[in-house]
C-alpha cells in the first residue's frame, strides 16, 4: 500500500519553525491542543517532534522562569527528549507500523529530506483493523478532518 494514500500534507498540519520561541511553541500547542508537533528548518526539513513533556522538563528545570520570560527562550534551547524518525514517501506500510507504535505520527520526508507531511497513527490503526476484518480502506476515515 502507498503511504502517500495517508499523508495529511504540511499545508494541513500544524509545525513549528525551529527558529520559534518557547511562548510560541506553548501557544501553539495549547492552542491546537496536540501533545507533539513537528519542527521545521528554515530550509523546510524536518528536523525534529517537540512534546509536552520537552516543555514540562525543560521548564521544571528553569527554576523561577516566568511566562513572560518564555517569549525569550528560543525552542533550540530546549532538549528534544525523543527522536521521532521520519519515513520516506515511497516507505512501506511495515516502516510506518514499526514507527507509528511509539509515535503520535510519522513525519513523511521527500529524497532531499524536506517535510512533506505527516501520517497519523490514528489512520495506520484504521488500516491494519480494516485489514484483520477484512474491511477494503474507507476514503472517508482515512482523509477525515485532523
Amino acid at each position: 500500500m502507498n503511504i502517500a494514500f495517508f499523508l495529511l500534507p504540511k499545508q494541513e498540519v500544524v509545525c513549528l519553525p525551529s527558529n520559534a520561541t518557547l511562548r510560541q511553541t506553548l501557544e501553539r500547542m495549547e492552542r491546537h491542543r496536540y501533545t507533539a508537533v513537528p519542527v521545521l528548518g528554515e530550509d523546510g526539513k524536518y528536523v525534529g517532534t517537540v512534546t509536552e513533556g520537552d516543555l514540562l522538563w525543560y521548564l521544571k528545570n528553569r527554576e523561577g522562569l516566568s511566562f513572560e520570560q518564555t517569549a525569550r527562550i528560543p525552542l533550540s534551547e530546549v532538549p528534544l527528549r525523543t527522536t521521532n524518525k521520519p519515513v520516506q514517501i515511497d516507505a512501506n506500510m511495515e516502516d510506518l507500523i514499526s514507527l507509528a507504535k511509539g509515535q503520535n505520527f510519522v513525519p513523511v520526508v521527500d529524497d532531499t529530506s524536506a517535510f512533506i507531511g505527516i501520517v497519523r497513527r490514528s489512520d495506520i490503526i484504521d488500516y491494519c483493523a480494516g485489514s484483520l476484518l477484512g474491511h477494503g480502506m474507507d476514503d472517508k476515515k482515512v482523509k477525515r478532518e485532523a
